[in-house]
């Protein structure tokens, strides 16, 4: 990179991302064991759905677990069929009028899907669903 040039979402977003999941996976876990049962609720901004056409060309809906918020933004986006099963999910790093972002697989999806199935036996799901979308 040149001096003076700030790096982009895109060249930051894979060290991002590896970092919030291994946060993400430590406090999981100590959840899971009953060792820390308020850090991983302590963790984030907010679970909330985002309708279609809440944006300029945003078609499809998601859930978005918010992790931080300004500049940069980190995000979970949870895309989901019509029975709110979740069939892909995007990590997002937005960084004033820039972003990137990343699908994720193996076994960082496997754990991000446990903990969306865990927002949805919670109720978050259907709450976030509902409340964004009642007229």
């Amino acid at each position: 990179m040149e001096p003076n040039t700030q790096a982009t979402c895109d060249d930051r977003i894979d060290s991002e991302m590896a970092s919030t999941l291994e946060t993400i996976r430590e406090l999981w876990e100590a959840y899971q064991s009953g060792e820390d049962e308020d850090g991983f609720h302590e963790y984030g901004l907010s679970f909330d759905y985002v309708a279609p056409g809440t944006f300029t060309d945003q078609e499809q809906g998601y859930f978005r677990y918010q992790i931080s918020w300004g500049g940069p933004s980190k995000e979970f986006r949870f895309y989901v069929n019509p029975d709110l099963s979740c069939y892909m999910i995007e990590f997002w790093f937005l960084d004033w009028f820039d972003g990137a972002r990343r699908a994720l697989s193996g076994e960082d999806k496997a754990l991000m899907m446990e903990i969306y199935d865990w927002f949805g036996e919670i109720g978050a799901c259907a709450h976030a669903y509902q409340e964004a979308t009642q007229d």
